[in-house]
């Protein structure tokens, strides 16, 4: 069943209060900050809806509630207000890979280390024709909670080496969207649920790129989704010239 107005209204709250707080979300916290005219006791009324439709869940450990994979996705498709990159930002990035235009590997790698320390995350490419892996910002993933989980971070680390994981998760993807999110039980991996994966295409000369971003599956969309976007359209038009 679809969910209703009050219920996008109060999930819309959720996820965006658990992607900043990585925290359970309580109806109280929902009531004070997001100002949608219901009382807390409606708000977990319309929550527990929710939880039974797979769109949040509970902690074991906690009253609040935090999005499941569906319920992120559900927030990305059809909830989601991305915010455009400034142009201040978009000049400064340009500036900083335009030296590296006429060699691919350096250009390459320049836009990963400017695109891991914009974004706050790791960032990754990888050359679909010759296996090529290149990476930046694996420390940044050490900032998020959920990678104090040393069972995640090492699961995920490891999988660095493994240029088909990457191609095999990133051709899962159908259609002609330019940037797409993968995330949860998309890894087809437990381990790896709580992980993120942002990503585009790049052609740069005769090689094609997978570029992107990963994270928590919590990561700050409305703005990553814009730069992912960004660096693929730049690194695809400048690497022509």
């Amino acid at each position: 069943m679809a969910p209703t107005n009050r219920q996008i209204a109060i999930l819309k709250a959720l996820v965006e209060e658990y992607i900043e707080t990585a925290e359970p979300v309580s109806s109280d916290v929902i009531e004070k900050k997001h100002n949608l005219g219901v009382s807390p006791a409606t708000i977990r009324n319309e929550m527990a809806v929710l939880t039974e439709e797979g769109f949040i869940k509970k902690p074991h450990v906690s009253a609040g509630r935090v999005p499941t994979p569906m319920g992120l996705k559900f927030y990305i498709q059809n909830l989601l207000e991305t915010k455009p990159v400034p142009v201040t930002q978009e000049v400064m990035v340009k500036e900083r890979v335009w030296d590296y235009r006429q060699e691919a590997n350096k250009l390459i790698n320049e836009a990963l280390g400017e695109l891991a320390r914009l974004t706050g995350s790791m960032a990754l490419a990888i050359s679909e024709e010759d296996q090529e892996f290149n990476w930046s910002g694996i420390a940044n993933i050490l900032d998020f909670p959920e990678f104090w989980d040393i069972d995640l971070t090492h699961a995920l680390l490891s999988l660095l080496d493994d240029v088909s994981f990457w191609q095999k998760l990133a051709n899962q993807v159908q259609g002609e969207a330019r940037v797409s999110v993968l995330l949860g039980d998309d890894f087809g991996n437990e381990i790896l649920e709580p992980c993120g994966f942002v990503f585009t295409k790049v052609k740069l000369g005769a090689k094609d790129y997978i570029l992107g971003i990963v994270g928590p599956s919590r990561c700050p969309y409305q703005r990553v989704i814009p730069l992912v976007d960004y660096f693929g359209r730049l690194i695809s038009e400048i690497g022509q010239e």
